[in-house]
């Protein structure tokens, strides 16, 4: 009788655990791996890249146990204090997450990189070959691959053509005639003389053609195009090639036709201070369809989108701009989760479907070649048509620059873009007073003395 009691015991136990075996949920199931995400593409509510991560974890995430969190939708600026804030262990911190997007200057400022997984582990040759070099380059810190490229942007020339038609009627200037630098600068005093000669009985009131967001990237990019290394060491050289770029930008600048003033590019587009600016890509977001002039009237402009300018005599040379994301060391498994979300995301279709809807470029050349057209065609907006086809033409005539990883970038490009707007308004000023005779002078002298304020 015993025994039976005890036979009884037993098989009742090992019913109850294989029941327990049968009803419990996988291990995917029951302990997806969850990895977390700080980014900038939009708000928490209006995202283009949280739909792509939903769209994910409903799919490929659901299937392999991967859980992808947003906690932060911030800017790039407050990404790179929280991340080094966190890096550094300062008091109140919030811990890093698994992901984040980052410019090189976050990176640089990090006190040991090592911190952040390297792509070449995960990533196989033949994958990583697929990307644009230049944007795998970019992303490579001491070697390291830390940033992988998932949307970037570049400089792209936006124009007001319904302003710059009427221009052209008048003048005889082509759009065309854009495409160089030389060409560009050169309508720019066109138009200065054009606007001024509209009100006769207000001298020096001439309109400003042009402006540029970054006048740093104009002399580092045009440089390295003419064939002349624009860093020498941790400062900047002022060779043959800066003149070269300096001299028509000058002209133009002194006789109105290009903006000086601060602020982005598409503040002086949107009051009709100027018609032609190169910028980001991206700020095609900021563009408006309608210009707003000082007297509070305003009328409808069709914006359009053309590749980049260059010089007559150098390279197709074109800045690259954009972040990348990096992945933080943590787990195996919270690695590869991670990984596997940026390897699906830089799918051709999924990497077209996310950056024409954030107004970036894809980062392969599969996007490029085979995705990006096809979603051209499907575009309702004329101005964003415009814009990627702009990228087209870029991404097939031109190479991409890679900036220099230098400390002292940022505080040189902050220098350079201050004072080289604060010495060509001096000539501004000083033409207006000595008239077309001073012009070759005064663009020496504000040459002259704007190298003597760097070189100290």
């Amino acid at each position: 009788m015993k025994m039976r009691r005890i036979m009884a015991f037993l098989l009742a136990g090992i019913l109850m655990a294989c029941c327990a075996g049968c009803s419990a949920p996988s291990k995917k199931e029951e302990t997806p791996t969850t990895i977390t995400v700080w980014h900038v593409y939009g708000g928490q509510t209006d995202s283009p890249l949280n739909d792509l991560i939903d769209q994910f974890n409903q799919t490929v995430g659901k299937e392999q146990g991967i859980n992808v969190q947003v906690t932060s939708v911030s800017n790039t600026n407050t990404i790179h204090e929280l991340v080094l804030a966190a890096a550094n262990a300062e008091p109140g911190a919030s811990e890093l997450p698994d992901l984040f997007i980052s410019y090189p200057k976050t990176v640089m400022a990090l006190p040991d990189n090592s911190i952040l997984v390297d792509y070449k582990d995960y990533f196989s040759e033949e994958e990583l070959s697929a990307f644009l070099p230049a944007f795998v380059e970019e992303g490579t810190v001491d070697d390291r691959l830390v940033m992988l490229p998932v949307a970037k942007s570049t400089e792209i020339m936006f124009i007001n053509q319904t302003i710059f038609d009427r221009f052209s009627q008048a003048t005889g200037v082509t759009i065309e005639d854009l495409d160089t630098w030389e060409g560009l600068f050169k309508a720019a005093e066109i138009y200065a003389k054009w606007t001024d000669a509209q009100t006769p009985d207000i001298p020096g009131d001439a309109k400003s053609m042009f402006v540029h967001d970054y006048y740093f990237n104009y002399f580092q990019v045009g440089a390295q195009s003419l064939g002349e290394n624009f860093f020498h060491g941790d400062d900047l050289a002022f060779g043959p090639a800066f003149r070269t770029a300096w001299e028509p930008l000058a002209r133009a600048a002194l006789q109105g036709g290009v903006w000086l003033k601060g602020g982005y590019a598409t503040e002086s587009i949107r009051t009709g201070d100027s018609i032609v600016s190169v910028a980001s890509s991206a700020s095609i977001l900021y563009y408006s369809d309608v210009v707003t002039y000082p007297d509070n009237t305003s009328e409808d402009i069709t914006i359009i989108s053309r590749p980049c300018p260059v010089f007559e005599n150098g390279e197709k040379l074109v800045m690259q701009r954009g972040a990348g994301f990096c992945t933080v060391r943590s787990t195996p498994e919270r690695e590869q989760a991670a990984v596997t979300f940026l390897k699906w995301l830089t799918e051709p279709e999924h990497n077209v479907e996310f950056v024409t809807r954030t107004g970036y470029m894809p980062v392969t050349r599969a996007a490029f070649e085979n995705e990006l057209p096809k979603a051209i065609e499907g575009l309702e907006s004329a101005k964003y048509a415009s814009l990627y086809q702009a990228y087209l033409d870029t991404q097939a005539n031109y190479e991409f620059y890679v900036p220099p990883q230098l400390e002292t970038y940022l505080g040189l490009e902050t220098m350079l873009e201050d004072h080289v707007r604060a010495q060509l308004a001096l000539g501004r000023r000083a033409y207006l007073e000595a008239g077309e005779t001073g012009l070759e002078q005064i663009g020496a002298e504000r040459f002259d003395a704007f190298r003597e304020i760097m070189e100290r």
